[in-house]
């Protein structure tokens, strides 16, 4: 994913440390460990640019809502409101551990449910004890009931003690359109993450001169002409979610990604939540090359002139490495395989009966590959998945904590979800 780098057929890739030394079709290293990648794809580790980790307890629990204010009062005014710093931590320790189960190496973590101090604190240990990599955007906790008066007062404490240099787990700013949040954030040097639906929010003329690269503008769906100008003359970051932003029925047919595209920004995908979907880009990726596809091909033969062409695998796949770390602030660091930058590498199997033989190795990642096919998982040189197993893991310890953590919540809540409900069961 380095235009500089040449892809091989077959090749070597050399780590030391936490960092990539060496791509090379023959690399000499008679004290390394090897690990043997015959017949196997070698690649970036993917980048999710948008995820509400803290609803990882809430997995399926609303798979075809199409209701936003429905999703909230469940998600928000009848579950988050009992979230203890304890379920914070879990539901964001197994949210990580599935993303990186499935190749993801780097989340930003879009918390809107920084209920205290301590619930932010917990949310962080969560991501370091994972491993993964991190951007965890702090921000106000969606229900009413909750209090924000930490908030952005917090900010600098959390600054202090995450955002080293050598820090895999950072911290930001899930800021909305609060421009007095927004200041703090940047006297901090923090990036800042705003969803934004472009009939249910105005960027007024207060943020002129306040937009930049340290800008996150998720969603981005139904946005006005006028508004695309203004952020893309300010270097903005775009992430968008195929699945959710259809789910809900926020896009339309203009297309988010295509607008970000047409304006000269780079988008990025993110899985948003998993309330409806699993933790895994592999179906952003499907969804984004079917949906852009779909919504030109529309075009085209409604009879428009100058429709953009068709998206190719290689836009696809540079959406969920190279545009997901530059959304993340860490374009340098992460998102290819560049001597110099961190080792987050993944390793694909191919020797599965739905994968080989490969005619075209990125049209296999895009559109054969699963979690199941991930062999191997490095973040920062340090191996996270090996032979298809996560390692350090205990799985059916983390399976009794979620379920003591859910169930709490539902009975704490009151709110009893139905195994096999037609259609999701609002709030009491």
């Amino acid at each position: 994913m380095d235009s500089n780098v040449p892809d091989f057929p077959a090749g070597d890739v050399l780590v030391e440390c936490d960092r990539i030394v060496a791509v090379a079709p023959a690399i000499q290293a008679d004290d390394a460990w090897i690990i043997d990648a015959t017949g196997s794809i070698v690649m970036p580790g993917l980048v999710d640019a948008h995820h509400h980790m803290w609803l990882g307890l809430m997995r399926r629990m609303m798979p075809d809502v199409d209701d936003l204010f429905a999703y909230i009062d469940v998600v928000a005014e009848t579950l988050g409101t009992h979230y203890r710093p304890l379920d914070m931590f879990t539901s964001t320790k197994l949210s990580a551990l599935a993303s990186l189960d499935a190749g993801i190496t780097t989340v930003i973590d879009a918390c809107h449910s920084s209920r205290s101090p301590a619930h932010t604190d917990a949310a962080l240990d969560a991501l370091e004890d994972s491993g993964i990599r991190a951007l965890h955007m702090v921000g106000a906790a969606m229900d009413k009931q909750a209090s924000s008066t930490h908030l952005p007062g917090d900010l600098r404490r959390l600054a202090g003690n995450w955002n080293r240099g050598d820090s895999l787990v950072r911290v930001g700013l899930f800021g909305q359109l609060n421009l007095d949040w927004w200041k703090v954030a940047r006297e901090l040097d923090m990036r800042i993450l705003t969803e934004f639906i472009g009939d249910l929010a105005r960027l007024g003329p207060e943020f002129d001169g306040q937009l930049g690269p340290h800008n996150i503008f998720n969603h981005c769906t139904r946005v006005p002409e006028e508004t695309w100008e203004r952020l893309a003359d300010a270097g903005i970051n775009v992430t968008v979610n195929p699945r959710s932003d259809a789910l809900f029925g926020f896009d339309d047919e203009g297309f988010a990604w295509q607008k970000a595209v047409d304006h000269g920004l780079t988008p990025a995908l993110g899985i948003d939540l998993d309330t409806a979907f699993g933790s895994d880009l592999f179906g952003e990726m499907h969804a984004l090359f079917g949906q852009q596809r779909s919504a030109m091909r529309y075009r085209r033969f409604r009879g428009e002139t100058d429709v953009p062409d068709p998206i190719s695998v290689y836009a696809v796949l540079r959406a969920a490495t190279v545009n997901g770390a530059r959304a993340a602030g860490l374009e340098s660091e992460i998102g290819s395989l560049t001597p110099g930058k961190q080792a987050d590498i993944v390793m694909i199997r191919t020797d599965d009966i739905a994968v080989f033989p490969v005619g075209n190795a990125i049209g296999t990642v895009v559109q054969a590959v699963e979690r199941a096919n991930v062999d191997t998982v490095m973040v920062a040189g340090t191996i996270r998945k090996r032979s298809g197993k996560l390692v350090y893991v205990d799985p059916a310890k983390l399976a009794a904590e979620a379920d003591a953590s859910r169930q709490y919540l539902l009975e704490a809540s009151g709110y009893r979800p139905e195994l096999f409900a037609a259609r999701i069961k609002a709030a009491a």
